[in-house]
């Protein structure tokens, strides 16, 4: 064989070695290049080979995610834990107010007014209920009486227009002249018109009203007031002091009269039967026409204990006194 043939064929040899080898060389570079990235490759039998530093997550189960980084926030200021407020307790109710007034017993043949002390609004109501009662123990020793019959009970109270309807029961009308028959209107009259609302008052029995009382039939067809009993009023009507209240220096005496000249007299005595005041007064009107007086009167006793009121008038005839009426009290020293 010539030399040139050998060596092309030596040439060849060498070539075919140097790529074999250049083959077998080349998938071990890229497999070696694959698996030291950190990227996935492909294993020897080409299923995708996972990333050495990632691990492949489980079938059925869900990557794991790290948390949210919470915001920073400002700290608050600490609440100061607030007090426990106590139950606010209702305001009490207010006690009902106590009113001063009077009702009217007979002393004598004449009405005379007694202290009694009831319940507002229902003033009318409360004094009516109280005549109805009748006199203390106390006053019926000092001579004062009612003509109202026992068991009388109220039924009601109407005012309107200064007019009170006083409805009584059927016990009202029984038994009794024509005297006992207007005293005991006029108890109800006086009684009634001491509150500054009452003019007048209408009559009612059990809820009838009423045009005629008593067998004589006293007409009451109409509202009456104290005018229409004006001889059942003493001539002085003192309407304070009262029987029984303690009167200090100097004291108020205040009332009506119907007197001559409108003029009255009136006196106290002490408990040792002292006169220790007697002045003169003079009523708004007289002779004939009912006026009004008021009063202020000092006295000096000469020791603390019961005591009288006299109110007189002087007879314009003689000029002896004519004791209108007399009112038991107790004096202050």
């Amino acid at each position: 064989m010539s030399e040139a043939r050998r060596t092309t064929r030596t040439g060849f040899r060498w070539i075919r070695s140097t790529t074999l080898a250049a083959v077998l060389i080349l998938p071990l570079t890229l497999t070696a290049c694959g698996n030291g990235d950190g990227g996935g490759g492909r294993a020897t039998d080409g299923t995708p080979t996972p990333s050495p530093t990632t691990p492949a997550p489980t079938p059925g189960t869900t990557e794991p995610t790290k948390p949210p980084v919470p915001a920073p926030t400002t700290p608050s200021t600490p609440s100061t834990p607030s007090t426990p407020q106590p139950t606010p307790t209702p305001p009490p109710r207010p006690s009902p107010k106590q009113v001063r007034t009077a009702v009217y017993f007979l002393h004598g043949e004449q009405v005379s007014p007694a202290p009694r002390t009831v319940t507002a609004p229902a003033t009318a109501a409360g004094a009516l209920r109280a005549l109805l009662a009748g006199p203390s123990a106390y006053e019926r020793g000092h001579g004062r009486t009612t003509a109202i019959p026992v068991g009388t009970t109220l039924n009601s109270v109407a005012v309107r227009d200064g007019i009170a309807t006083v409805d009584l029961s059927g016990r009202y009308d029984d038994g009794g002249g024509t005297l006992s028959m207007r005293a005991r209107i006029a108890q109800v009259v006086f009684t009634a018109t001491r509150s500054p609302s009452i003019d007048k008052v209408r009559f009612a029995l059990d809820g009838k009203p009423v045009t005629s009382l008593g067998g004589e039939g006293i007409a009451l067809n109409k509202p009456v007031g104290r005018a229409d009993f004006e001889d059942l009023a003493p001539d002085v009507l003192v309407e304070s002091p009262l029987i029984g209240d303690t009167i200090p220096t100097p004291v108020r005496v205040w009332g009506s009269a119907n007197t001559f000249e409108a003029t009255l007299r009136l006196k106290i005595t002490d408990t040792s039967g002292t006169t220790v005041a007697n002045i003169h007064a003079t009523a708004t009107s007289g002779s004939g026409t009912r006026g009004t007086f008021d009063v202020t009167i000092p006295y000096t006793a000469t020791r603390s204990g019961p005591g009288l009121l006299t109110a007189y008038w002087d007879s314009p005839k003689d000029g002896r006194p004519v004791i209108s009426d007399t009112i038991p009290l107790t004096v202050n020293r």
